[in-house]
């Protein structure tokens, strides 16, 4: 599941997004380059380093950053020149000329297409399918105080599942209910008024000048009047409808079968050769907004600037709308491993992993290979220390991956609100925080958009990481991960705890919710790194 807030939309809805930076509130452009002290914005201190720092000096070396997400827009002008190249393949001679396993995978690969170009777009939840998967195993079960080892053990996670479901079903189809009679109210109102608007959807103007005739329009114009003054719009009326019909027609629905498209068993590890090479696939929204934050042009006067200068985007399509597959997160992690990526970024997660030991297997894998994780903590509110979210760093065997980044996400400026109401935290699981509120990256079709989410705070590591490993390549990984977390802006004062069922939040010190208590800080990384380096 992608881990931005549901202010990004598909991009086949070409009203989302906006063609200039300038259409959206600027004061959140580029704030995730800014310096704590000299701008008084709790950003990366991107833009200092270059200034104060790298000035004169050239970048040592092209750094690879692998976005496992769902699909980038390769083409965006702010991407221009920043999509990695796979030089040993020849694009569109239907071979694998390099004998990766891949056919004509030029700029990474899509998990989640077969060969005849058809993609999958919407999934289900991973508890749903794992209720399907073990049903047939345990839905005749009368005496399950009988059940002993693995067996008892997926039979408590078949409960969890069940009770997940339920509640989540129980929930949505309520909204549903109260959305329903919410739109019923809503079309008798406009109906009352329709004699002078003259239109299903009047604007707040038109109905302030309708002239009631009787009781039933009066009551009319002030109920619509009132649904304005309290921001109602009909997008948002069909938003919610869209919102809660793509929950229980698609991510609850134990009946989908999404996965057929593929044509592989989403269960067997030995089962590789699927997907294509379309790195885009029908919504390229989320993961063209991490790649920009990573990997805007800095030098087009378009639009934004990311942070690396010296970066390639590795695209590997693997999160759709729905929780993604173990088995396809697994396998891009180790593409990414075995073709030059130096750094994976994973804004996505879920809170089931029925695979899971396959995806510990390619993590170990790639931290073997000196490849960097970075993974968004998620947006849930929820202590990752006390409730597990996948992927993890720790392994089944307890091991745990030792080059790995766990993010979270803090607002602009340093007080109470520092921290994303939404953002997941920990005070031994999660690293450090980067920007993730109210932050402007890039969207498909040339066109830009601002969201908040810890999918944006996570590149903002990524492309720290990144612009780092460029002009100093020496670094092994860990290094690398050690400069970036002891280099953290640490921020001393109490904030408001993330919580997203509770209005009053209380108030914590900062310095409990993350390792290091502090926000990434490019400027104060490389002041190390070049120390390390004399």
């Amino acid at each position: 599941m992608l881990l931005s807030l549901p202010s990004i939309a598909s991009d086949k809805d070409k009203n989302k997004g906006v063609t200039t930076v300038d259409s959206l509130n600027t004061v959140n452009l580029n704030w995730y380059n800014m310096d704590p002290t000299k701008d008084k914005v709790l950003g990366a201190s991107v833009d200092m380093a270059y200034q104060e720092l790298l000035a004169g000096k050239l970048p040592r070396r092209k750094v690879v950053v692998a976005v496992i997400d769902g699909g980038v827009d390769i083409y965006h002008q702010d991407l221009e020149g920043k999509i990695w190249n796979n030089s040993d393949e020849i694009p569109d001679n239907q071979l694998d000329d390099d004998n990766n396993g891949y056919t004509d995978d030029i700029h990474g690969w899509n998990f989640l297409g077969n060969a005849q170009g058809e993609n999958v777009e919407n999934e289900n939840y991973e508890f749903v399918r794992i209720i399907n998967w073990l049903s047939p195993v345990f839905d005749t079960v009368t005496n399950p105080e009988l059940l002993t080892g693995s067996l008892m053990e997926d039979y408590k996670l078949y409960q969890k599942c069940q009770s997940r479901f339920e509640a989540e079903v129980k929930k949505y189809t309520g909204q549903q209910e109260n959305i329903k009679k919410f739109q019923e109210r809503v079309d008798k109102t406009v109906e009352l008024l329709k004699r002078s608007t003259k239109t299903d959807r009047p604007t707040k103007d038109q109905v302030k000048q309708v002239l009631p005739i009787n009781d039933q329009e009066t009551s009319a114009k002030k109920y619509m009047l009132f649904l304005f003054k309290k921001g109602f719009t009909f997008d948002m009326l069909d938003e919610m409808n869209e919102h809660v019909d793509k929950f229980l027609t698609y991510h609850l629905n134990a009946e989908l079968n999404s996965r057929k498209v593929i044509g592989d068993n989403p269960y067997d590890s030995l089962e590789v050769s699927y997907g294509n090479s379309d790195v885009k696939g029908p919504r390229a929204d989320h993961g063209s907004f991490v790649a920009g934050i990573i990997a805007a042009n800095r030098n087009n006067n378009l639009g934004i600037n990311g942070i690396a200068e010296n970066v390639e985007i590795m695209v590997l399509r693997v999160v759709p709308d729905g929780d993604e597959y173990d088995k396809d997160v697994a396998l891009a992690i180790r593409y990414a491993a075995d073709n030059g990526a130096n750094i994976i970024n994973m804004s996505f997660g879920k809170g089931f992993s029925p695979l899971k030991k396959m995806v510990d297997e390619a993590i170990a894998y790639a931290d073997s290979k000196g490849v960097l994780l970075v993974h968004a903590a998620g947006n849930d509110a929820d202590n990752c220390d006390e409730v597990e979210h996948y992927p993890t760093k720790k392994f089944t065997n307890q091991w745990q991956a030792k080059n790995w980044i766990t993010v979270g996400a803090n607002a602009q400026k340093e007080g109470k609100k520092l921290t994303g109401v939404f953002s997941n935290y920990g005070q031994s699981t999660v690293d450090l925080f980067a920007p993730g509120v109210d932050v402007i990256s890039i969207f498909p079709e040339n066109k830009y958009d601002l969201s908040s989410g810890t999918s944006f705070s996570c590149p903002v590591v990524s492309g720290v990481a990144a612009l780092i490993w460029s002009y100093y390549p020496e670094l092994t990984s860990g290094q690398l991960k050690e400069l970036i977390l002891s280099s953290a802006y640490v921020v001393d004062k109490k904030v408001l705890l993330p919580d997203l069922k509770n209005s009053k939040r209380k108030k914590v010190p900062f310095q409990s919710l993350s390792v290091t208590g502090g926000v990434v800080n490019a400027y104060e990384a490389i002041k190390k790194a070049e120390l390390m380096r004399r």
